[in-house]
């Protein structure tokens, strides 16, 4: 019986080729998005979790309650080792401090190799926390000692070839040499922990003694501190605990609105207040467009296959009339759809595999299918085929099964009957509104993107080049800049530390003149020489630019700051003693600027000062003429090279750099764009599978009016008229919903665009426009017809 249901069932999909590729077709691209969104889905929420103790490790993360929240991954230098000796919740507590492009120099005896890498300081429990597993040396003692450090496999090929890399030496940053002690295991893909050198922890500090151990009043995102709690501790119990340590060392009244809180693993990769690399919100609205996609499918199924009900309408009469009972008939038709599910799922395969190496490639991962190697995505797909398979059949299955046999026979059934177009035309509406939704949110997206890349940052930021300083060698820093200036097409060269946006932020400690105690907020800090501010085209508002100096004499503050420290006016600041880093940096404001974003348009704009430090001058910042750039560019490399041979040297553009905010923005956008035009052209295949049935139930009535004197136009509105209809209805519909959804989208940023009533108008007139487009081809075929070959075939 099951093996004539199946017989019985590719005879009737073969002989109706049109309406079985149209299904197969909807469902198939469908399928792709849903097998792509799971993919990618699994990825991100895979992240972190093949830690054997994943569910008690913890990242120690910091809030700080000001006018808002504020958010930071990185914690006080002090506090691993402070929870690791007077704290009992935590088995194993370490800390890492991550560097990213460090200069990895590698001497042998015929060369001097050199690379970029990223690197991390990291205390030995970090491994035993995390499972990166040793392959050589032991993972107790191979960071103990000063100057010691752990390759991956592939950095320690990379590094020396075929050696033995155990004992060989390799220089950091010019100014620390490190002797490999341990191999690790290849990192595996899925961590957010991407750094294949790891350097013992006692030498942090050395390097930057930012990371003291008495440092309780500055952070940084760069020092992350994990911790794996004993298996009886809750996660309150271990935060009381930290609520005392900050009680008994952090006593800045600036930092005393710090909080720290514990940070599951599984929770790094997803939480962008954090710095996570992806929001849930995104996954979780991935997910819901993946399914809806598939009910958009199921229902162009739905529709073809009631529309095509009346055809087969003597086939079940005289099943029915033969015996054939409705289960019989109902299970006959899902074994149709069933044939189709599976040819769409074959199909849906095949494309998601040829278009894996796009996402990966946007996804800057490696995204991979192995159906019979991931029992999860084979799961998936058996669950989403049966799913399809039952939400398309199940309703069309029951229409047929409930054929009357005398009106089957007799010909009198009428769409009605058969889920005519009432139910076709709730059907077609809900359709056509989650296409609006996807077009509308498109826009929305793209113009909030514009929005971030026309507006005005408070600097400028096209043809600045961004060149590393590796050394804060004085007499090299003039020769570097004196060289550069004469190169054709250079404006401007500015020291600083970094650019006025930039990923990485500083803060420290601010005290006015004539208060006793600091302020209750951090002062970002822009270390930089006199050349910024006309470098980057800073405005100034008020007094003048800070002079020549290797160290902090004065201070240029933003209006945030101003009004942090609640002075009413510019002239009210000039002149006023500033104390910085604990008193430590101080010096009378001499200017005040007008306020620039220095991060993305999700924060609003800090407190900002600009102030002399050559010691902490990590950038070159060079302004050209882009005109020049081809000319330019190779000259700079050439100087830079020349004056740091023991570097290697890389530049970066600063709009690319502050394009990279917004890399999620853009991936979201570009697959939401993909999935709306995806969406439209499984309704446009719905539409044009409906319109060919509608011209077929029509030909004597066209024919008709074409013999009464109907023009060519008014046959084309006879058909246009009804999905016209159809798509203002469902531009009503998801117009709120959509605007509800984007409105809350946009309250990510502190800086936005205002939905206007023209996304709608267009979005409604790009719904429309392809719904005439889809309609009309069928209608013009149907309008030109000869009315007496109509007629006759009736």
């Amino acid at each position: 019986m099951l093996s004539n249901y199946f017989k019985i069932a590719w005879r009737n999909l073969v002989r109706n080729k049109v309406y079985t590729s149209i299904n197969v077709l909807g469902l198939a691209l469908s399928l792709t998005c849903a097998i792509l969104i799971f993919t990618l889905v699994s990825y991100h929420v895979g992240v972190d979790q093949f830690h054997t103790n994943a569910d008690r490790i913890y990242r120690v993360v910091m809030e700080t309650h000001n006018e808002g929240v504020d958010y930071s991954s990185g914690v006080y230098a002090p506090l691993g080792r402070v929870i690791r000796d007077e704290q009992t919740f935590a088995e194993k507590t370490a800390r890492v401090l991550s560097v990213n492009g460090a200069a990895i120099v590698v001497p042998n005896a015929s060369q001097t190799d050199k690379y970029r890498e990223n690197v991390a300081f990291a205390e030995g429990d970090f491994f035993a926390i995390l499972d990166f597993p040793l392959l050589q040396g032991d993972a107790k003692t191979a960071l103990s000692a000063p100057n010691t450090a752990i390759l991956t496999e592939h950095m320690a090929r990379k590094l020396f070839g075929t050696d033995n890399p155990i004992g060989k030496p390799f220089r950091l940053d010019n100014r620390m040499d490190f002797t490999v002690t341990g191999i690790l295991r290849d990192i595996p893909a899925n961590t957010d922990r991407r750094e294949e050198i790891y350097l013992s922890f006692t030498s942090a500090t050395q390097y930057d003694n930012y990371f003291n151990e008495q440092n309780w009043g500055n952070y940084s995102s760069s020092l992350q501190v994990f911790t794996l709690l004993k298996p009886a501790t809750s996660v309150a119990t271990a935060e009381g605990a930290l609520a005392r340590i900050r009680q008994k060392y952090v006593t800045d009244a600036s930092n005393r609105n710090n909080i720290f809180r514990l940070q599951p693993i599984a929770d790094i990769h997803l939480n962008t207040n954090y710095s996570g690399r992806i929001d849930k919100m995104n996954l979780w609205a991935l997910s819901l467009i993946g399914f809806l996609l598939i009910v958009v499918a199921c229902i162009n199924f739905i529709n073809l296959a009631t529309a095509q009900a009346l055809k087969r309408a003597k086939e079940i009469g005289v099943r029915k009339v033969l015996g054939s009972q409705p289960g019989q008939l109902f299970w006959q038709f899902m074994a149709e759809t069933s044939l189709i599910s599976g040819l769409a799922t074959l199909l849906a395969l095949g494309i998601a595999s040829l278009t894996l190496p796009w996402l990966s490639q946007l996804l800057q991962t490696d995204l991979s299918i192995n159906l019979f190697g991931n029992s999860t995505l084979l799961l998936f797909l058996l669950v989403s085929t049966l799913l399809v398979t039952f939400l398309s059949g199940a309703y069309p299955g029951l229409i047929l099964a409930g054929f009357r046999p005398a009106l089957a026979l007799s010909g009198r059934l009428s769409q009605r009957q058969v889920g005519g177009f009432p139910l076709r035309r709730v059907l077609v509406v809900g359709q056509l509104a989650l296409s609006q939704m996807l077009i509308i949110g498109t826009l929305v997206i793209t113009n909030q993107m514009r929005y971030t890349r026309q507006a005005d940052l408070g600097f400028v930021k096209e043809g600045v080049v961004m060149l590393p300083l590796p050394v804060q060698d004085k007499a090299k820093m003039s020769t570097l800049k004196s060289q550069l200036l004469q190169l054709p097409g250079v404006d401007r060269v500015s020291f600083c530390y970094q650019a006025p946006a930039d990923f990485g932020v500083n803060a420290t400690t601010v005290r006015l003149g004539g208060r006793v105690q600091d302020e209750p907020f951090l002062l970002n800090t822009k270390d930089a020489d006199e050349e910024y501010i006309p470098t980057f085209g800073i405005t100034l508002l008020a007094g003048r630019n800070i002079v020549h100096s290797d160290t902090t004499r004065e201070f240029i503050l933003n209006e945030a700051a101003l009004k942090a420290l609640n002075l009413k006016s510019p002239q009210e600041a000039i002149g006023q003693m500033l104390y910085t880093s604990k008193g430590r940096r101080n010096g009378p404001i001499v200017g005040v600027m007008k306020d620039f974003h220095n991060g993305s348009f999700r924060q609003s704009i800090p407190p900002i000062c600009i102030r002399s430090d050559v010691g902490a001058y990590m950038s070159c910042a060079v302004r050209i003429n882009l005109s020049s750039a081809r000319t330019a560019l190779p000259a700079m490399e050439k100087i830079w090279t020349e004056t740091f041979p023991e570097f290697m040297y890389a530049h970066q553009f600063l709009d690319e750099r502050i394009a990279e905010f917004y890399a999620l923005d853009a991936l979201v956008l570009t697959l939401l764009t993909v999935f709306a035009l995806i969406a439209i052209f499984i309704g446009c295949l719905g539409l044009f599978g409906l319109v060919s049935f509608m011209v077929t139930q029509k030909t004597k009535e066209i024919g008709v009016r074409k013999v009464l004197g109907a023009s060519v136009p008014s046959i084309l509105w006879l058909f246009g008229q009804e999905f016209v209809r159809l798509t203002l209805v469902a531009i009503v519909i998801a117009s709120p919903i959509a605007w509800y959804a984007m409105n809350r989208w946009l309250q990510n940023f502190q800086y936005r665009i205002d939905i206007e009533w023209w996304v709608f108008a267009l979005a409604g007139l790009l719904a429309v426009c392809v719904a005439l487009l889809t309609v009309s081809f069928q209608s013009i075929r149907a309008a030109l017809m000869n009315p007496v070959k109509s007629l006759r075939s009736e």
